[in-house]
């Protein structure tokens, strides 16, 4: 069953529980399709009137900046010998490429790599965990959590309720084309934003030298 199918079966309050669950597991450390259930319940809100995009969008955001949060707290306690761990458990995200690449975005970037790992699918599951693994102080990563799961979470909330939105009306005027210019938008304006998010972490002024995120608290 496809899985905006499967979110029609369930009632609104499950909806929320299990989009901030699912998100705050992915953000903890755990591979889950939080993206993939945060866009399928967004669009779902907007062809039902019982689903709010407000609460969705807050309970998104909840379970992004707490899973975040939970994996800092995690990363910082179990260290290196974590990693190891989660790349026995996980070998295809967990890898020693892929830890080795996330944790060198991490080291140049500091704040920067969580905040914008937000929109990277490889990052949004190291960001909490391996920011907790470098010592990176925890006011500097709450900020770039904050920020960054607000602008994630409920930013993707917006633009795909509303793709929903205007999907539904172009499909009573335009029948089937309307619905496939309006998903063609909403997908072009995701990437867009994926794309901006990349481009602003690679673009950073080499002359800001990002602060070491080894240092302790």
């Amino acid at each position: 069953m496809h899985v905006q199918e499967w979110l029609e079966t369930i009632p609104a309050v499950a909806i929320y529980a299990l989009v901030g669950v699912v998100i705050g597991l992915e953000s903890l450390g755990i591979p889950l399709p939080g993206e993939i259930v945060l866009v399928s319940s967004a669009l779902l809100a907007s062809q039902h009137g019982d689903i709010n995009p407000w609460v969705l969008g807050a309970c998104a955001t909840a379970g992004a900046i707490i899973g975040d949060s939970i994996g800092y707290a995690i990363g910082r306690k179990g260290g290196r010998p974590l990693l190891a761990w989660l790349g026995k458990k996980f070998p295809k995200h967990f890898s020693e490429a892929n830890i080795g690449l996330a944790e060198r975005s991490f080291e140049k970037w500091g704040m920067w790599a969580v905040f914008f790992g937000r929109f990277i699918a490889l990052l949004r599951i190291f960001a909490g965990p391996l920011a907790g693994v470098l010592h990176m102080p925890y006011w500097k990563f709450l900020i770039a959590n904050v920020f960054g799961g607000i602008l994630w979470a409920g930013g993707t909330t917006a633009v795909i309720y509303s793709v929903g939105i205007v999907a539904e009306a172009w499909l009573k005027r335009f029948s089937w084309l309307g619905l496939v210019l309006a998903v063609l938008i909403g997908v072009a304006s995701m990437l867009i934003i994926k794309n901006r998010a990349k481009k602003a972490v690679a673009q950073r002024p080499d002359a800001v030298e990002p602060e070491p995120v080894t240092v302790g608290d």
